[in-house]
């Protein structure tokens, strides 16, 4: 059997890897030694620190922050060209859709297959291997990557051709923040109300107005006064900011666009590396009026 090279190991793509290496022959590598250590020393996997040397190589996973870092590891250090024909790409990360199907074609003319699979669920699912996988590519590829896909997730949906995957991860994330967005709205509004913060969220949550942002996000991160998803502040920032470039007509993004607009020019009011819940400050911030939170 080839090996598996697992490219990326910080906060999601550690846990990921352990998992991959419990099925797979797995090689490790990322820019940073330390993790590399890390990782083949929690598991079966043979470090990787110069990519020159990954051997035999079958199966590329990436999971990177963005498209330059994969576009740096395929084009710039020669990945690509140094993987033989009939190997396979899985992009897990959240990279920009045009990128993503250039990647693809170019991967074509060296007989690879390219699969894009951004993950959703954060590093606690990575954890447990229970991560949702938004999946674009061929459709023989998608089959052939589901075997890693399966095993560091518990839900793959299909959702198109190459690049797809990455569209609709990036369209989730502008979703998801909107819901944290108007959801910060509706404690104010309600606390203006006389309505508690903590009851306002419970009527949310036992009522049509719930989502993700009301059931986990402000009762976990919000309320609490933690703002410790690990997830950055930054990174949903850059995943949004892929969904604007998304080209649809301007009656149809009325919305969004106000969305994207606050949460850009509200980051200069957070400080270094915020948690992306802190859009809850971006309101206390701009309104002067603090969330009322119970007293411990």
């Amino acid at each position: 059997m080839k090996n598996t090279l697992f490219i990326g190991l910080g906060r999601m793509g550690r846990p990921m890897s352990a998992h991959i290496a419990k099925r797979f022959v797995t090689q490790v590598h990322d820019i940073f030694p330390e993790l590399v250590d890390a990782a083949s020393e929690a598991t079966d996997a043979a470090p990787i620190y110069d990519l020159a040397k990954a051997t035999d190589v079958g199966t590329v996973i990436l999971m990177l922050p963005t498209s330059k870092h994969v576009e740096d590891i395929l084009l710039d250090r020669g990945l690509l060209k140094q993987l033989d024909a009939g190997a396979l790409v899985i992009d897990m990360g959240s990279s920009v859709p045009a990128s993503t199907q250039k990647l693809a074609a170019l991967a074509a003319e060296h007989g690879i297959e390219y699969v894009d699979a951004p993950v959703s669920g954060g590093i606690s699912k990575a954890a447990s291997g229970e991560l949702t996988m938004l999946v674009g590519g061929e459709a023989e590829a998608i089959e052939r990557a589901r075997p890693y896909l399966e095993a560091v997730g518990s839900t793959v949906v299909v959702v198109g051709g190459s690049g797809a995957g990455h569209a609709a991860k990036a369209i989730n994330n502008l979703v998801s923040a909107t819901n944290m967005a108007v959801a910060t709205e509706a404690v104010l509004r309600g606390q203006a109300a006389g309505i508690e913060p903590e009851r306002m969220i419970a009527v949310l949550n036992a009522s049509t107005g719930m989502s993700q942002a009301t059931q986990v996000k402000f009762v976990n991160h919000i309320l609490p006064g933690t703002y410790a998803s690990n997830f950055a502040y930054d990174l949903m920032l850059k995943d949004i900011g892929i969904a604007m470039e998304i080209e649809v007509p301007e009656s149809a993004s009325t919305l969004s666009n106000a969305s994207y607009r606050l949460l850009s020019e509200g980051r200069a009011l957070l400080g270094d590396q915020p948690d992306h819940t802190e859009i809850a400050k971006i309101y206390e911030k701009l309104t002067e009026t603090a969330i009322k939170r119970e007293q411990a």
